[in-house]
């Protein structure tokens, strides 16, 4: 069985709601995974922009959530987990925002792709405090034994 995350509130490649974004209640969608590597001692999640800011023009990548820790016997997050609550262990990093939290899509221009990066890792990490995505990166090398990832895009309503 592959390896394989999804969420109930969009399709892969598809729009995100906008209850997930800034024109909406900012939640964390909920997201489901199946078929994870034996081994798996936790997850990390890793929630990014490539598109930022211009899709014509991308300038760099743009991370609205960092989660690591997640137990390995989660298997889903549900609607709302960034403030609602997470599985017990499970930390939240730092995003582009300087926050511990999920800050959903707010694309100044154009339709933007969200690469939701869920990691299979062999141990859990330690050391880190408040991190963000490129050392939560690097604790993780050498430990990713599986990876999957959903793709969700959004586009700000013309006003």
């Amino acid at each position: 069985m592959p390896f394989n995350i999804l969420s109930p509130a969009f399709a892969p490649n598809s729009s995100i709601p906008a209850k997930y974004t800034c024109e909406g209640a900012d939640t964390s969608p909920p997201l489901e995974w199946s078929g994870a590597p034996s081994g798996t001692k936790s997850f990390a999640l890793i929630v990014d922009d490539p598109d930022a800011p211009d899709p014509a023009k991308p300038q760099r990548v743009y991370v609205h959530w960092v989660v690591y820790n997640i137990p390995a016997s989660a298997t889903k997050l549900p609607e709302n987990a960034a403030k609602s609550g997470l599985p017990s262990g499970a930390v939240q990093g730092s995003n582009d925002w300087g926050k511990q939290t999920y800050g959903g899509p707010c694309p100044p221009i154009g339709r933007h792709r969200y690469f939701f990066k869920l990691y299979a890792l062999d141990t859990e990490l330690t050391g880190l405090n408040k991190p963000k995505k490129a050392q939560v990166e690097k604790a993780m090398q050498g430990h990713i034994i599986g990876n999957a990832e959903l793709i969700g895009t959004y586009q700000k309503a013309k006003k």
